[in-house]
C-alpha cells in the first residue's frame, strides 16, 4: 500500500520529512502493544525452553534476519547467558548482515537445511520473522523445526501469511503502509525490534536473569559496564562505591555472588 501522508515525500522540506518518518513509528509501538497477549505466549514458551536447557532461534531474511542477530548478540553481555543460547540466523549466511542478497529469502530448502546445520532439536523455540510474511526461507525453517518438535513463533506485519500459518504462536504486528512504500526496514522493522526485545527481556526476567529491574548477570566487559556494575551493587546493598568495589573484588566482579555474599553470608 501507499501511505497517503507521504505522497509528496520527495518535495517536503527536511524538517517535515524527518518528522513524518519519525512519527510513523508510533504505529509500530501501537501494533506491538496490540499483539501483547500473543507476545506473552511466546515469552512463556521461550522461558520454558530456557528452564529445560533449550535454545531460542531467530530466523529471518534481510532486515528481519539482521534484527534477530542483533538481539541474539546482545543477550550474553546483558544477561550473562552463554553464546549459543539465543541464535540469530539470516538467509544467505552471515555475509548478508553487511551485504544484501534479496533472492536468498526465496529458498525454501535452504531454510530447511539451516535447521539441520544449527542442530535445532525438540524443545527449542524457533521464531520466524518476516515483515511481508511469505519468505520461503523462513517458512522452510519453521516447518522443519515444527517436525522436530520445536515450538514455532511467527512474526509478520501482514495477516493470513505463510509465516503466521506455520506458527504455533502467530504474532501479527499490523504497522500499515510505510512512509517509503514497501520499505519494511521502517515501521515494520521497528515493530519487529520491539517484539524481539520484549521476548528476550521478559524470558530472561522469568528465568532469574534479572533482580527487580536490574541486570544481575551483567558482564563488566568495559569501563562503562564496570561502573554500571558498581552502581547496581550500591543500589541493591545500599552501600557506597568503595564498599561495592571491595565486595566485587572478593567475588570476581560477579554481581549475583557479591549480593549473595552479603544477603546470605557464609
Amino acid at each position: 500500500m501507499r501511505n497517503k501522508e507521504s505522497m509528496n515525500l520527495d518535495k517536503m522540506d527536511t524538517v517535515s520529512m524527518a518528522r513524518l518518518v519519525i512519527s510513523a513509528n508510533h504505529e509500530a509501538v501501537a501494533a506491538a502493544e496490540a499483539a501483547a497477549e500473543d507476545i506473552a505466549r511466546a515469552v512463556d514458551a521461550v522461558a520454558e525452553a530456557f528452564e529445560n536447557g533449550k535454545r531460542l532461534f531467530y530466523v529471518g531474511a534481510g532486515t528481519s534476519g539482521r534484527l534477530g542477530i542483533i538481539d541474539a548478540a546482545e543477550c550474553p553481555p546483558t544477561f550473562g547467558v552463554p553464546y549459543g543460547q539465543v541464535v540469530g540466523i539470516i538467509a544467505g549466511g552471515n555475509e548478508r548482515v553487511f551485504k544484501a542478497g534479496e533472492n536468498d529469502e526465496d529458498k525454501y530448502e535452504s531454510g530447511c537445511d539451516v535447521i539441520k546445520e544449527y542442530g535445532v532439536e525438540c524443545g527449542d523455540v524457533v521464531v520466524g520473522v518476516s515483515a511481508a510474511g511469505n519468505a520461503a526461507f523462513v517458512v522452510g525453517a519453521m516447518e522443519s523445526a515444527k517436525k522436530l518438535g520445536c515450538v514455532t513463533v511467527g512474526i509478520s506485519s501482514n495477516e493470513d501469511t505463510l509465516v503466521l500459518k506455520a506458527a504455533d504462536i502467530p504474532i501479527l504486528t499490523d504497522t500499515g503502509a510505510e512512509v517509503l512504500t514497501g520499505s519494511t526496514r521502517l515501521k515494520a522493522g521497528t515493530a519487529q525490534k520491539i517484539v524481539l526485545n520484549t521476548i528476550t527481556t521478559c524470558a530472561m526476567a522469568k528465568t532469574g536473569k534479572v533482580y527487580e529491574n536490574m541486570m544481575i548477570n551483567l558482564e563488566p566487559s568495559n569501563e562503562k559496564l564496570k561502573k554500571r556494575v558498581v552502581r547496581i551493587v550500591c543500589e541493591i546493598l545500599s552501600c557506597n562505591e568503595d564498599e561495592a568495589v571491595s565486595i566485587l573484588d572478593k567475588n570476581g566482579w560477579n554481581i549475583r555472588r557479591s549480593v549473595e555474599s552479603r544477603i546470605r553470608p557464609c
